[in-house]
């Protein structure tokens, strides 16, 4: 029976080559923390086995929060329209025209992410909706032990994921928010307006931070009911 104290300290070389390869923006140290703060989470002894991540891509940080939750038998669930969020799209930085579906003439980053999660070894891990954030978040009915919001930068699209999602994080679970910067000239400020909008509920305090990463624990509340 795998415990905490037999987790591995990394993924697997086979996980780590496949989230080197996969496109995306997340730093290596970055990346190394969410695979620790989903071990710790998962393996808690409330942990219910399941954690949520909003905004796939191409599935890099996927492999991590799979590579963590694998030998614990507890289940990824990556949440995505695939179509790209609004820095993706034609005429804008980060743009990858290899990423174009011909026939749409959109972004389809949904065969990208696949491959990932296959080279990776974790198709028995990670399930896939292939849905807006809103939609999936009306069909969605459990608490979990994280949710980790990396989603559309809009203001619209990352106060949206909040609102629908980090209601369900459970009591001592977790809710992590990717680029969080706290000076506006580093990058841009949705994220960091969610985080001090789940601080300001009362009901998440702050546990830890890596780079722009930051790992929200929650107190109090009752899973599934509205914050706001």
């Amino acid at each position: 029976m795998t415990t905490r104290s037999t987790l591995a300290d990394s993924p697997t070389d086979t996980q780590l080559r496949a989230a080197e390869e996969a496109p995306g923006f997340m730093v290596h140290d970055e990346a190394m923390a969410l695979y620790r703060t989903a071990q710790e989470y998962l393996s808690a002894d409330d942990a219910v086995g399941l954690g949520v991540e909003i905004g796939t891509y191409c599935g890099k940080s996927t492999v991590f929060l799979g590579a963590a939750a694998q030998p614990l038998d507890a289940i990824v669930t990556t949440v995505d329209h695939h179509r790209g969020s609004e820095e993706h799209q034609p005429g804008w930085e980060y743009h990858d025209e290899s990423l174009v579906d011909p026939h749409a003439g959109t972004l389809d980053t949904s065969a990208r992410f696949r491959r990932t999660i296959w080279d990776a070894g974790l198709e028995g891990t990670v399930v896939g909706v292939l849905a807006p954030s809103t939609v999936a978040a009306r069909l969605w009915g459990r608490p979990v032990d994280f949710v980790f919001i990396d989603g559309g930068h809009s203001s619209e699209a990352a106060q949206n994921d909040l609102a629908g999602w980090a209601p369900w994080v459970r009591i001592g679970g977790a809710l992590l928010i990717h680029d969080v910067f706290p000076d506006p000239a580093d990058g841009g400020r949705p994220p960091f307006e969610i985080y001090e909008k789940a601080l300001g509920t009362g009901q998440f305090v702050e546990a830890d931070a890596q780079g722009s990463l930051r790992v929200l624990r929650r107190e109090t509340g009752d899973p599934g009911a509205p914050l706001f």
